[in-house]
């Protein structure tokens, strides 16, 4: 559906959508806390995709879940007016709970709900996906020495390690791409794992729910374009629309229908 919504718009980010969707699957169908059928619903789990040019992933689980009531036939994505633009934009569009696209804020914003939920005693969960890249933003380790300050263990964020950012890879960027380090050494409770692997994903959840006092991290080795063979690790597909050819392959290979 990701890449059915890019190749109707003529627009948008297939690879990094693909990246996280074993990701965002677990989360909206096993492991959040929510209800479609009230978006705005208190005790609800949070969630914040921080890489919020990722979303056509998320829109698709937001439909499949039934926050909108039925089927979407065209997204429209990315449209002048639409309801689906091309970073989350929590006003516009149901079970969105913050707007994103500038990288960096979404794990700092996840750290004040987290934050909220702590000290009015509830027992949300909040859940925050950024990228590997995207934690060269100086606001991201703002929000994380914070967390650990605060011992925000309602708070899990989950690391996009596929190794690309828009320019290039990650290490030819910055150098090195050790994210689980630099969390540790910020004091977070910290898992690396396969991230496309749901089994894996369930059970990091599952252990860091386990681990009072401390923020958590779950490093998710992916592959940008996971599943679509034209696409697995070809930082051109960052953001790119697929030719007709290019669309009836993917749909072939992701197991969907013409």
């Amino acid at each position: 559906m990701a890449v059915d919504m890019v190749y109707k718009g003529k627009d948008g980010h297939p690879g990094p959508a693909l990246s996280i969707a074993d990701i965002v699957t677990t989360l909206f169908f096993d492991k959040m806390n929510i209800r479609p059928e009230d978006p705005e619903w208190e005790e609800r789990d949070r969630f914040i995709l921080s890489k919020g040019h990722a979303c056509p992933i998320y829109y698709a689980a937001l439909e499949e879940k039934g926050y909108f009531g039925g089927k979407v036939e065209d997204f429209k994505l990315r449209a002048l007016g639409s309801k689906f633009q091309g970073h989350p934009v929590m006003n516009k569009t149901k079970g969105v709970d913050m707007t994103s696209g500038s990288l960096g804020n979404g794990l700092a914003v996840g750290c004040g709900m987290a934050i909220a939920g702590k000290y009015e005693r509830k027992d949300y969960y909040v859940y925050v996906i950024t990228g590997d890249g995207e934690l060269q933003e100086g606001v991201c380790w703002e929000g994380i020495h914070i967390a650990a300050a605060h011992k925000l263990d309602h708070m899990i964020v989950f690391v996009d390690k596929n190794g690309w950012q828009s320019g290039g890879t990650v290490e030819d960027t910055i150098g090195s791409n050790n994210p689980a380090e630099r969390f540790q050494a910020f004091q977070w409770d910290v898992q690396e794992i396969d991230g496309h692997d749901i089994g894996a994903i369930q059970a990091a959840v599952d252990k860091a729910k386990t681990v009072k006092g401390k923020p958590h991290a779950i490093i998710c080795n992916c592959i940008k374009g996971k599943g679509v063979s034209y696409m697995e690790n070809d930082n051109a597909w960052h953001k790119g629309v697929p030719t007709d050819e290019q669309y009836d392959l993917a749909v072939k290979e992701l197991g969907g229908v013409m």
